[in-house]
Parts: C-alpha cells; structure tokens; sequence
C-alpha cells in the first residue's frame, strides 16, 4: 500500500505535534508542514506553560492525563530537556462552602475521585506533602484540599489572610513550551517532516486529494497532498472556509505580563496559583472616581470576574513572576500583532495583589525588565478542543485549545495520528470533536458547564 502524503496548516505547537506523531507512523510518507511566520510565533509564543489533569469532566481530564503522559515519555526520552516540573496548581478561594467545587472534581476524575481526592483539615496533617518538587516523577498525584487555615497560612503565607480554601491540584505543573515544541519539531524534521514558509491563499479538494497554494517573497507555490490537517490556531476558520467549513469557533483576545520580580515578592517555589473569587480592582478613591468618568473605562470600576493567574516564572533559579486574567470575553477578528491594551498589565497586577499582597509595592511602578504580551484564545462556545476529521474526506482539524494548547498539544497530535492511521483510539476520542454536535443535549450540558466553571 502506498503511503500516504500530509500537508499540516500551521506550525504552532499543536500543528509540530500533529507533524512529530504523524512522522513516527509507517502508513505516512511526506509530512509537509506550512506556516507564513517562524514556528510558534503566535499564540504558541504567549503560552502560559502549565499543564493539568483536573477538569470538570472526566473527557476532557482523560484528554489531559494522555497529554501529560506523553509528555512524561518526551521527559525520559530528553534527559527532562524542556525543564518539566510539578509544583501542582492551587486553586485558591476565600469560600469555605465549597459543595459545588467538591463536586467539580469528584466529576472530572469519575471512578478515580474517591481515591485520588484528600482533604485536609487539621494544621498539621501527616498527609499533605507541600509544594517543592521539581521532580515531576517523584510528586503525588491527585489532588489536596487544603480547609484549615492555619495549614493554608503555613504552606502559602504570602496569601490573602482571608483565604479559606486551597485546592491542590498535584499532577500539574509548568514546562518550557518552546523547548519542547523545537523538541518534536527537530525530531520531525528528522524523520523526514519538511517545513514551508508562506501565506496560505487556497486550499481545495483535487481527484486525487488536496491543493494548498502558499504565497511568499519568492512566489507561489501549488502543494499536493493525500491529506490535509488545519492546525492553524486563530485561523482554523478561515482555513476551514476555504475548504468550505463553517468552523463553530471564535477568537478572544487574551494577555499577559511578566516582569522580573525585583522585590522578592513571590516565593520561588510556589505553584501556579489562581485566584477564584471575583473583585474589584483596588483602586484609589480618587483613580476609581477619574475611571468612572468615562465610559470607556468605568467598567473597571464594576465587579470583576475571578479566576487570575500568578506564577513563579523560572521556578527557584528564576526571578520573574507571570500575571494573567483572561477577563475579555469579546470575539475579535484575529491578526498576526493583536493589539494590546496599554491599561493591562496595572489592571492585572492590581487584580492579583488582593491574593498576594506583597505585589501592592509594585503599584503605578511596574519595572522596566517587563514584557506584556497577548495572543487568542480560539474556543469553542464549551470550551473543548476541535481534534479529527471535518468536511471532504481525508481533511482534518486540530485547533480550539483555548488556554490548554500546551497541556494538550501531545494528545492532540497523537490523536490525530491516530485517527488518519486508523490506530486504536480511547472511547471519548468522537466526543473531541465535530460529531459531538450530533448530541445536542451533551453539547448543551457541557455550554453549562463552561458558564459554572471556575478555569
């Protein structure tokens, strides 16, 4: 049998994914992967570079153990090369009726969750081991819910004295994205995966397969191909256009900032955090009543959503710290350079220091080392990735990682591998993607669960 060609729209890290497991598979002859920019140049560039297992589904927390999994085996494989670690994430709430978050979890790890879910309610608990471990392979899994304050104000004392829960997500943590999407993608080229710098300009079916027409400095160029992946990040949807799809996705954009940690005010070894609870924005008095003057800003006077992001960036040799807040919920039409908004990274420092305090001394004097960034979250309306085959046959998709893309970028080009080679799939893999919408009731029951979820 002959093998077959493949031609991968897109060189961020879920297209090098689909392209490095693509390249392991007999049944694949020429992997050709295109791009009009530099690999991971967009929203692969502005990743926060954690990953996770808990979901409040047990799909999507199935999807991410796979993801970590392999790479766990890329770990091994590299003496550890793109620094993986598991510090965990610490979910962490001024809430001490936590019913529903409880039952979040019990529903992402499903038959698992009565042992894999520790409560901790004493100041001292035996078993509780806190964070610290850079070695991923020697951590707990799981997850530690942390209640007794005490406890929580010995293990995290530059928290918010107010905060009476920590939930401890252990099989978490962050990794160097670039390094291991340079990593597959090295290994890729070496099996033979070739790259091509250009423009996408058309992609059609042809008698024999696909069509994708590139245009660069040098000029235009008709690549053929048995099989055709869209694995192009924001622009899943106009790629899929041209093969005429209507993709049900859209592009938000998201930001944001790192700036090196001058003052010592988080701790090295803390875990990735997120703050769940919403607020408002401590501003002055007088500042609140200049932004309530206008109408362009007098939101930032209203209550705020939670869910904000601090990390430690570089673990203990570093001395960066990494702010988020994916507080912007309105679509925009992507583009190579999303604009960013000036007001963002005091918005967001002042949005994290009410769960770390210490980053008070940083108001309206942000360092000079800083970089504010911003990229797109292409999201389905529940918030699942779009992983396998759409519209003409032997045409697939990768894409909607909206804020996972590098937790799950392994699975997905594993999957994806899977599925054009016709290799044994898990039981969820269908729901991941476009023949899920043949379930209404499961579509609509996941939309609420993407309004009630706390990440």
């Amino acid at each position: 049998m002959a093998k077959r060609s493949v031609i991968v729209i897109g060189c961020g890290i879920a297209g090098i994914s689909v392209a490095h497991f693509l390249t392991r598979r007999a049944e694949i002859g020429q992997v050709i992967v295109v791009d009009q920019g530099s690999p991971m140049a967009l929203t692969s560039a502005q990743s926060g570079e954690n990953y996770r297992n808990w979901w409040p589904h047990p799909v999507m927390t199935g999807f991410t153990d796979l993801s970590i999994s392999l790479m766990e085996d890329l770990a091994r494989e590299t003496d550890n090369a793109f620094n993986m670690t598991r510090r965990g994430y610490a979910l962490a709430t001024r809430n001490s009726e936590i019913d529903d978050l409880v039952a979040a979890l019990y529903d992402g790890y499903a038959d698992a969750g009565m042992d894999a879910i520790r409560f901790h309610t004493s100041a001292a608990p035996k078993s509780y081991h806190p964070p610290g471990h850079d070695d991923w392979s020697r951590a707990p899994d799981g997850v530690d819910i942390l209640t007794s304050q005490p406890l929580i104000r010995r293990v995290f004392p530059g928290y918010d004295q107010e905060v009476a829960t920590v939930l401890h997500i252990r099989r978490a943590g962050d990794i160097d994205s670039q390094q291991l999407g340079i990593i597959m993608l090295s290994k890729a080229r070496a099996a033979g995966a070739e790259r091509k710098s250009g423009v996408v300009t058309g992609a059609r079916t042809t008698t024999s397969g696909f069509s994708v027409e590139i245009s660069s400095a040098s000029g235009t160029e008709d690549l053929k191909g048995d099989i055709v992946v869209n694995a192009a990040g924001p622009f899943i949807g106009d790629i899929g256009a041209m093969l005429g799809l209507d993709l049900p996705v859209t592009n938000v954009r998201q930001q944001k900032v790192a700036f090196q940690d001058v003052k010592r005010t988080i701790p090295r070894d803390m875990p990735f955090t997120i703050d769940l609870d919403s607020q408002a924005i401590d501003w002055s008095e007088d500042e609140r009543a200049l932004l309530a003057e206008s109408p362009e800003t007098a939101w930032l006077t209203e209550r705020m959503p939670g869910s904000i992001h601090c990390k430690a960036e570089g673990g203990e040799r570093g001395s960066w710290i990494k702010l988020g807040w994916a507080y912007n919920t309105t679509p925009s039409t992507p583009c190579m350079t999303p604009e960013l908004d000036h007001r963002f990274p005091e918005i967001v420092l002042r949005g994290a220091a009410r769960l770390h305090p210490s980053l008070r001394q940083y108001f309206g004097r942000l360092p000079r080392q800083m970089s504010h960034y911003g990229g797109y979250y292409t999201m389905t309306a529940e918030n699942w990735p779009l992983i396998g085959p759409v519209g003409p046959e032997g045409s697939y998709v990768v894409g909607a990682l909206s804020g996972f893309g590098t937790m799950a970028a392994c699975a997905s080009g594993y999957l994806l591998a899977q599925m054009i080679c016709g290799g044994e799939l898990p039981s969820y893999a269908p729901q991941l993607g476009l023949s899920r919408y043949a379930n209404s009731a499961f579509v609509s029951h996941l939309k609420e669960i993407a309004q009630a979820s706390v990440l």
